[in-house]
């Protein structure tokens, strides 16, 4: 029996310490946030130009058009993207500490510098309901939460819009798209999505923002986006903490 409650206290200390910043997670200062207020203005709040698409830099060439050459050429299924920062050192680290270190703090900050960049981008209409990229059973019950959902939750609360977490759910469980050359994410991701009957009408006619950690090739975001357009939705933006660099 004291075995048993050592465990669950050892559990539960470890959730708590998780739960509650005590030092900078970039620069290990003391910190009573996610990240020191000397990181947040070194490393968060960068302002680049983007596709407004998909949220990739646009170069020289594109900087006249709001949307880059690859969007325009194979148009996706979404319709914007806001991203909060490039998926790039040292802010990396924190997405990797938040799903696999189950930094669970980290999600209000990542929520509150993405609100920030939405309420900039004052010609992009906000969602009217929220949901997140939906992971597979095996996976939520590998990690025990959904990283893209504890963002989405902050969200919702920070801009007072609905969130609708079943607002699709996966028919199988994929390969993770960071384990496949960029030519395999799309087929690996193909149909992989559905919309649970008792959520259909809630997502026809709405703009839906996909909450979402990182964004890379896009192609998860894309098939997401075209499954809940298929079921009634009229607009999908992507709302992202980091993206990496386009290929």
């Amino acid at each position: 029996m004291k075995t048993r409650i050592h465990h669950w206290s050892h559990l539960l200390r470890s959730r708590m310490l998780a739960l509650l910043p005590s030092s900078c997670a970039l620069c290990g200062c003391a910190a009573s946030d996610a990240i020191c207020n000397d990181c947040l203005l070194q490393y968060g709040r960068r302002r680049r130009q983007r596709c407004r698409q998909c949220a990739s830099l646009l170069n020289n060439n594109e900087a006249s058009s709001p949307v880059c050459g690859a969007c325009l050429k194979n148009r996706p299924a979404f319709d914007a993207t806001v991203v909060a920062v490039d998926y790039a050192a040292p802010l990396d680290q924190l997405v990797l500490a938040l799903k696999f270190g189950s930094r669970l703090a980290l999600a209000p900050l990542f929520s509150a510098m993405l609100r920030d960049v939405m309420l900039e981008q004052c010609d992009c209409a906000l969602p009217t309901l929220l949901t997140a990229v939906p992971l597979s059973r095996q996976r939520l019950a590998e990690r025990g939460f959904n990283q893209s959902l504890e963002i989405a939750k902050q969200l919702s609360r920070a801009l007072g819009i609905e969130l609708l977490p079943a607002a699709a759910y996966r028919l199988r469980d994929t390969q993770a798209q960071a384990t496949l050359r960029l030519q395999q994410r799309a087929k690996n991701i193909q149909h992989a999505f559905s919309v649970p009957a008792d959520a259909i009408d809630r997502i026809r006619g709405q703009h839906i923002g996909i909450v979402d950690d990182v964004i890379t090739t896009g192609e998860t975001l894309n098939e997401l986006a075209a499954t809940l357009k298929r079921f009634g939705a009229t607009r999908v933006t992507n709302l992202v903490f980091a993206r990496t660099p386009a290929h």
